[in-house]
């Protein structure tokens, strides 16, 4: 009976909040303290915990690989990467906009997060789509929908959270007794896993793309393609795509961690900002940081709270519940997939990314354990489906920077991008049913 009613109040009160437009890391923190005092838990356990949540070293990462795609932007890092990208685009139907999803996926190859690749390949990418004869619309929709790629393709700022939330929940013993020994849930594996899914994605937006732009006669350079000019943007480039190659390279090989590739990369893009390309200065520096210190506090106040609210969620057994009606529902693995992403596309729309993994690792990954899904696979599929909430309203965090890039309106944008959408929708379905799609490169390289 206590558990049903903490179960109400902890639901009631955070649905209640966010109704009445509270921020949602305060209506995660308000309704996890009126549970705990219902409760009669001394609140000193509450602020225990919060704290312990922001203590873990693999968190370092998410700052410093904020704060490597904010300076890379500004070391005209990320200009190169999307000049390279267009090289490669020539007089084929649709090759500017074929260009942004390229260049989404190099810069998605830095930064690890969707608003920043939105914005970073926007500001270069949606003016000159433009000049070519794109509409504004369009050339934003295109842009939108592939900076989702910039937590699919590793480094990925979801991804790191989602390895913090997963490490610590064991499989349950019947899952393993039916099943065998499930593997651990890593940061690198995640990265590494997220290759092969990263390029479906890409690739759906790729033909959606394709047919759209034939459809609308976008049409791509009258020059043609020129093997010197992609030549001259691979030399002028060269330390802009060296920069994914030292970051991955170096958690793959094992010569550093995930967070202390993060260092690695700051430090890389300050020495080709300052010394190689020298377009990187004082004020641009201190402004990255600036943008830095925003995003990391606006995301550990969320991780503070959402902590707080995953933890009574286990303790009130919330979890295996879940787990047990969807389990009576059907236990049909590819219904019981589609019930899932379903229900993940539909928090994306609503639902800010980091705090959703938060919240939902700790409902979800028990369910999977129970179906036999492996974590990693599962974890691939958690981020890909909330990637598609960047370009989806109400919250679609790409479509408003997409949107104050170009100057079109969001319902514009939105529009325009519900083909690219559901390409993506249909790419997750692949993913989730072809496990192998995932789990082939860990596998290969001995993870």
């Amino acid at each position: 009976m206590v558990e049903s009613s903490v179960v109400m109040i902890l639901f009631g009160s955070f649905l209640l909040l966010l109704l009445l437009g509270a921020p949602i890391s305060v209506s995660l923190g308000v309704s996890a303290l009126a549970s705990f005092l219902y409760l009669g838990d001394n609140p000193i356990k509450f602020v225990q915990i919060a704290f312990t949540s922001v203590g873990s070293f693999p968190l370092m990462a998410l700052p410093a690989f904020i704060l490597a795609g904010a300076l890379m932007e500004a070391a005209g890092i990320s200009k190169r990467l999307v000049d390279l990208a267009e090289s490669f685009a020539g007089p084929f139907t649709g090759g500017m906009s074929a260009a942004t999803v390229m260049a989404c996926m190099f810069f998605g190859a830095i930064s690890g997060s969707g608003p920043a690749t939105t914005a970073a390949v926007g500001m270069l990418m949606i003016p000159a789509m433009v000049d070519r004869g794109y509409s504004k619309g369009y050339a934003s929709a295109i842009t939108a929908s592939s900076g989702g790629l910039g937590v699919v393709i590793p480094p990925s700022i979801p991804m790191v959270i989602f390895g913090i939330s997963a490490m610590g929940m064991m499989a349950p013993p019947e899952a393993i007794a039916q099943y065998g020994q499930f593997q651990s849930v890593s940061i690198p594996k995640l990265f590494i896993a997220g290759v092969f899914p990263g390029m479906v994605l890409a690739g759906g937006l790729l033909v959606m793309n394709y047919f759209l732009c034939r459809k609308h006669g976008y049409k791509g350079t009258t020059e043609g393609w020129s093997a010197a000019t992609t030549r001259r943007a691979l030399r002028k480039g060269v330390w802009s795509v060296l920069a994914p190659v030292v970051i991955l390279g170096g958690i793959y090989s094992g010569l550093f961690t995930p967070t202390e590739s993060a260092i690695v990369a700051i430090f890389y893009t300050l020495f080709i900002g300052f010394f190689v390309h020298k377009e990187l200065k004082i004020k641009a520096v201190m402004r990255s940081l600036e943008t830095t210190t925003w995003l990391t506090g606006r995301v550990l106040l969320i991780l503070f709270t959402a902590t707080v609210f995953g933890r009574l969620l286990v303790e009130n057994q919330i979890p295996a519940i879940v787990a047990s009606s969807m389990l009576e529902m059907t236990t049909n693995l590819y219904l019981i997939w589609a019930l899932i992403i379903f229900f993940l596309l539909f928090v994306g729309m609503f639902m800010e990314t980091l705090a959703a993994i938060m919240i939902l690792t700790p409902v979800l990954l028990p369910v999977a354990y129970n179906l036999g899904i492996d974590p990693i696979h599962f974890g691939i599929v958690v981020v890909c489906c909330l990637s598609i909430g960047f370009q989806t309203p109400p919250l679609g965090e790409n479509l408003f920077i997409a949107s104050g890039v170009s100057g079109t309106s969001i319902e514009e944008i939105s529009v325009r991008a519900l083909p690219f959408a559901f390409t993506s929708v249909l790419a997750v379905f692949i993913i989730a049913y072809i496990p192998q799609i995932t789990l082939f490169l860990p596998s290969l390289l001995g993870y």
